[in-house]
């Protein structure tokens, strides 16, 4: 089988030729950078979907390395939005800053009682592995790279909602601008998540909780309702 691998000197693809067997892709850019190009850089960690530290995009969606099954003709490209080293090796520096933007941790501790129904609320958002799929299939980042982004949202939403938070405004209030609001609702996160995690959901859910705060969306201050910018005249009848 050919598959193709974005390399970052010539900005093109090159072409690499493997054994038409199963494989993942992890053990292949393996193979490639043993037996066929010792230039070729990618990144790996546990070999185990644990770590996240092997995303890439193939055929246009984001891929944990280690866990995707290579197939004939496969386009092989780094993470969206990242800063690129070299090859398949990104910064993720930069993705890793909109934790601290949005203040994702308990603000202000208290003692409280966890039922296993509380835990349960937090279980699939804890599952983060922070391999930034989310991040490089967000299409808000390519009109605003500030956003705060998938994986920072459901790291915020998971301490909004702890019963051990004190203060759960000044979280709340912290993700309005470039936040909460500004995401498409596209659901693009919630399919590239490895982990099953439902930003999308957990983005919502975060709207709602603003709206209990005194929050709403700034976009509707600069709507005017039944103004012939909609496209129809309410007076003219049917």
């Amino acid at each position: 089988m050919i598959i193709s691998i974005l390399r970052s000197d010539t900005n093109t693809p090159q072409t690499y030729t493997l054994e038409d067997k199963e494989t993942t892709l992890l053990h292949a850019l393996t193979h490639i950078k043993a037996t066929q190009d010792a230039t070729l850089t990618f990144t790996a960690g546990c070999r185990a979907s644990v770590c996240g530290t092997c995303a890439v995009r193939v055929n246009g969606k984001e891929q944990l390395s280690c866990a995707y099954k290579v197939q004939d003709g496969d386009v092989i490209e780094p993470l969206n939005y990242h800063p690129v080293l070299r090859d398949l090796k990104v910064d993720k520096n930069q993705a890793k800053e909109t934790l601290l933007k949005s203040s994702a941790w308990l603000q202000s501790f208290t003692e409280a009682s966890l039922t296993p129904k509380d835990e349960k609320q937090s279980e699939r958002q804890t599952d983060c592995i922070l391999c930034d799929s989310c991040y490089s299939a967000c299409p808000v980042y390519a009109v605003m790279p500030d956003f705060l982004g998938p994986f920072a949202l459901t790291r915020t939403y998971r301490y909004a909602t702890d019963k051990r938070e004190g203060n759960a405004k000044a979280i709340i209030d912290n993700i309005q601008s470039n936040g909460v609001w500004d995401c498409t609702l596209c659901g693009e996160c919630t399919l590239a998540c490895p982990k099953g995690i439902d930003p999308k959901m957990d983005i919502m859910m975060l709207r709602g909780e603003s709206l209990q705060y005194g929050h709403t969306d700034p976009s509707f201050a600069t709507q005017s309702f039944g103004e012939p910018s909609f496209g129809f005249d309410p007076n003219s009848g049917f």
